[in-house]
């Protein structure tokens, strides 16, 4: 069981993302961030898997090989309905596209403090459980 002052990380796909980045210090802050292990979602992998292809040029393989240590350091929660319903009130109240709401939902539904990400509102708690956190604001990469 895990002691009640650890905080318990959710992951979004742009943090992992950061792992193939050129940019050595975001790299590093995910790199780091991840050894402690945390959360994520079927959908930040698919995300992941997405870009790596797009963006990177990256093989099925490649993609596969990079996962595969993610994986073993994270705990991956499959998405649901209960989570799409969730996700759904999240979108409504807080304006969030269907994605980024599926991802909070997903966070919120395992249960997690925290959910690291670039692409929301660092600081932002979301229903008074969630804390929104940018691990690569200049504040915490200074």
């Amino acid at each position: 069981m895990r002691p009640t002052n650890v905080a318990k990380a959710f992951f979004d796909s742009n943090v992992l993302l950061y792992l193939l980045s050129a940019d050595v210090a975001k790299a590093e802050r995910a790199e780091a961030l991840l050894a402690q292990g945390g959360t994520i979602s079927v959908q930040v992998l698919n995300e992941f898997a997405s870009v790596a292809t797009r963006k990177c040029a990256m093989s099925h393989s490649d993609i596969r090989e990079a996962l595969l240590p993610i994986r073993g350091l994270c705990e991956v929660v499959p998405l649901t309905l209960e989570i799409h319903d969730r996700a759904l009130r999240v979108a409504e109240r807080y304006g969030f596209s269907i994605y980024d709401a599926l991802i909070v939902g997903a966070a919120l539904d395992a249960g997690c403090d925290t959910l690291y990400s670039e692409d929301l509102q660092d600081g932002q708690i979301i229903d008074g459980v969630l804390t929104i956190n940018n691990p690569f604001s200049p504040r915490r990469l200074g």
